[in-house]
């Protein structure tokens, strides 16, 4: 059969991009680090910029998805995921990607790829130009560990969306805990928007209240059941409330809510934070990078 290209509909085909990302999810290159439930977190996400996802490429065999190219949230960036056997539309996916992701400023094109330690692109990068620019470390937590069982502080407790949704407090700790300072924007309805996600599930979801009702820490859980993991994001805790063991009491919370579900691992972040507590390194996600006039 021929392989067709064409563009992304975000409306259309959201859903086929997600079955196919699930359907063809290797858990050796993890589909480039592009996980369906990655996916499906970063379309709701406010960064994320639906205006131009008509930039994504994908490659049809009979009708069926054989290969997608895509940003994670923004012009600049390349993920690329094929069906097994179909790994010779690489180097047109690249092209294509130069050609439509790429971000342009004062006169050059820059694109950073990101792709796994496993994937077998470093050959095709490397010729077309592209040096490796960082490199972060995936991790997973194997659910046969067992979970860490800390009490939580005196004077806290840990909910679920599903008790209790108060999206300002939601946003005051997300923004908080990633730094962006002491004042949260009034972008509840960016909070709204990460709600939406046709699974999202309120019960994975983990926050822990403090002694005076703020959103000390919270943790948002994905599971793929067909693939029998979970996807952590996002983990966040307050500044004021950090080195309290919250964010490890959440998480293991979450994790084994997801268990439930059927996971058998969960994928975490490369922080120090997460080997500490028993998170193990199972591969590199590696950004490579080029530009050009």
């Amino acid at each position: 059969m021929t392989i067709k290209h064409r563009r992304y509909k975000l409306l259309s085909d959201f859903e086929r991009v997600y079955k196919f990302l699930k359907d063809n999810y290797n858990s050796d290159h993890f589909n480039g680090y592009l996980l369906p439930s990655f996916y499906e977190y970063a379309h709701t996400h406010s960064y994320f910029d639906h205006k131009l996802t008509h930039r994504f490429g994908l490659w049809e065999e009979n009708s069926d998805i054989v290969g997608v190219a895509c940003y994670e949230m923004r012009l600049g960036e390349c993920i690329m995921a094929v069906k097994a056997g179909y790994e010779d539309l690489y180097p047109e996916m690249l092209t294509y990607g130069e050609k439509e992701l790429s971000e342009e400023k004062d006169g050059s094109h820059t694109l950073t790829v990101y792709s796994t330690d496993k994937q077998g692109l470093d050959d095709l990068l490397t010729e077309r130009g592209y040096e490796v620019c960082d490199t972060e470390t995936i991790t997973i937590y194997p659910y046969e560990k067992g979970f860490k069982e800390l009490p939580l502080p005196e004077g806290f407790s840990m909910i679920s969306l599903e008790d209790e949704n108060d999206l300002k407090q939601i946003h005051a700790c997300l923004w908080k805990g990633f730094n962006h300072g002491p004042n949260p924007d009034d972008d509840i309805d960016g909070r709204l928007l990460m709600q939406s996600a046709p699974r999202f599930n309120k019960e994975l979801t983990t926050v822990i209240k403090a002694h005076n009702g703020d959103y000390a820490c919270f943790a948002g859980m994905w599971e793929d059941t067909q693939n029998q993991y979970a996807y952590l994001e996002p983990l966040a805790t307050v500044p004021e409330y950090r080195r309290m063991g919250l964010a490890t009491i959440a998480l293991m919370e979450g994790m084994k809510k997801s268990q439930k579900y059927g996971a058998k691992y969960c994928f975490g972040g490369q922080r120090e934070f997460y080997g500490i507590i028993g998170f193990e390194n199972v591969g590199k996600r590696i950004m490579w990078k080029k530009t050009w006039g």
